[in-house]
């Protein structure tokens, strides 16, 4: 079997590295690559956005399957494209990317659909927009409604807050053409929740529940970044909810595709609110998140390329997955001055009792591999991922292996978990 995986972030060395251990008589290419890949996969010399130069290569090599991480392909309709041409591929169409790419389309199927999500409000023209947040409920969200690499929603406490975050999305264009038209949403009270579902269009499977820690700082202060850390399972998402989840939020949205005539098929993520009512849809992604993925693949049990044919071939016949009975922690190691500008080039040194811990795996994403010497390259540089019997034990082990990892100007969030941790210290007394 040969695969080629489409990006080179921390998502896709956690996919390859997921892949590559559970079929290791498999060949293995990655886009680009990044300087931890270079091991598992042969590194392809072309970008994720030349779709023509993928289908090409793939056409060319023989690869069985393509495997896309990052959305801005999936919006550019490369799964369309290598269909087209008759290659296997793992991800939605273009047109099933919406509801990733337009968060106005998918509000707007929610509300048809009775899927629960904050009450909204769509606006093209940024003064209709502004004389909206002088009469509405504060505090709101102020989104992009394109993609914004994880970083357009805005939380204003103040009206004045919201209409400058409408500025800047909408006039000083902050996120370009993702600015074009704005969603203005109540502010929902509760905790973040983060649940991959694998369908083929029809049939679908969950997988096991995860936590993003989107700020930048400590007790989730600053701006938003991709994610700068993820643990998993989590508690509060007991089997009960993870049922209502799937009935309430993802069979409708997928059956809702399919009727539009765009099935999806693929990964769906929703993020989540868990509020006192119910679990409220935040936003869908069409895709494995970042850093979601580095602590939910470590945990399955299933062969997960197995998984990835089956929905790529719309065939999905596994109804149940199977995890380790442990926990799962990432920290994301950055670069000072993420999610701004920062500097790259900074030498990254491992120490080698970090290489050798036992249930830890650094997932790379910002960095290069010139000569011997790995080089950061981008904002998020490490996910360092630990596995342990409880939260506790995940985070002890996560931050000691990060101890052992150096750069100029690291930076990472010390409190990865704490809300977990948290709930354990009370169930404890």
């Amino acid at each position: 079997m040969k695969v080629l995986i489409v990006g080179n972030g921390g998502r896709e060395h956690a996919l390859l590295w997921k892949l590559a251990g559970g079929n290791p008589d498999s060949r293995f290419y990655i886009t680009q690559g990044n300087g931890g890949t270079g091991s598992l996969a042969r590194h392809v010399p072309i970008t994720p956005t030349d779709i023509d130069g993928l289908a090409k290569f793939a056409r060319e090599e023989g690869i069985d399957i393509t495997v896309v991480g990052p959305e801005i392909p999936l919006s550019l309709g490369l799964v369309d494209h290598f269909e087209q041409q008759g290659l296997n591929v793992f991800g939605p169409s273009r047109e099933a990317a919406r509801l990733e790419t337009s968060k106005a389309f998918a509000k707007d199927l929610m509300r048809e659909r009775g899927v629960p999500t904050a009450h909204f409000a769509v606006f093209q023209d940024h003064g209709a927009a502004k004389d909206y947040v002088d009469g509405c409920a504060i505090p709101v969200v102020v989104k992009a409604s394109g993609l914004a690499a994880g970083k357009g929603a805005i939380v204003c406490h103040e009206r004045d807050e919201a209409r400058r975050a409408i500025s800047s999305i909408m006039v000083d264009r902050e996120f370009g053409e993702a600015g074009d038209e704005v969603v203005i949403e109540e502010f929902l009270l509760g905790e973040e929740l983060s649940i991959f579902c694998l369908t083929d269009g029809e049939q679908a499977v969950t997988m096991v529940p995860s936590q993003d820690h989107k700020a930048i700082f400590d007790g989730d202060r600053g701006p938003n970044t991709g994610g700068m850390g993820a643990y998993a399972p989590v508690s509060i998402a007991d089997s009960p909810l993870q049922v209502r989840v799937k009935k309430e939020i993802f069979e409708p949205m997928i059956h809702a595709m399919a009727e539009c005539g765009t099935p999806y098929r693929g990964l769906l993520y929703a993020g989540l609110m868990v509020t006192e009512e119910c679990p409220k849809v935040i936003e869908f992604n069409c895709r494995f998140g970042d850093p979601e993925t580095q602590v939910v693949l470590p945990l399955l049990e299933d062969n997960l390329l197995d998984l990835l044919l089956q929905v790529s071939e719309g065939k999905l016949t596994t109804r149940h997955l199977s995890w380790k009975e442990k926990t799962a922690v990432c920290v994301v190691l950055a670069s000072e001055g993420y999610p701004g500008s920062y500097e790259k080039g900074k030498e990254v040194r491992i120490d080698e009792r970090v290489l050798s811990m036992e249930d830890v795996v650094l997932f790379h994403a910002g960095t290069e591999k010139k000569g011997d010497k790995f080089l950061t390259s981008g904002g998020r540089v490490i996910g360092v991922t630990a596995l342990g019997g409880d939260i506790r034990a995940a985070v002890d082990r996560a931050y000691q292996a990060c101890s052992g990892i150096h750069f100029e100007g690291k930076c990472h969030r010390g409190d990865i978990g704490w809300r977990e941790r948290d709930r354990m210290q009370r169930l404890r007394r």
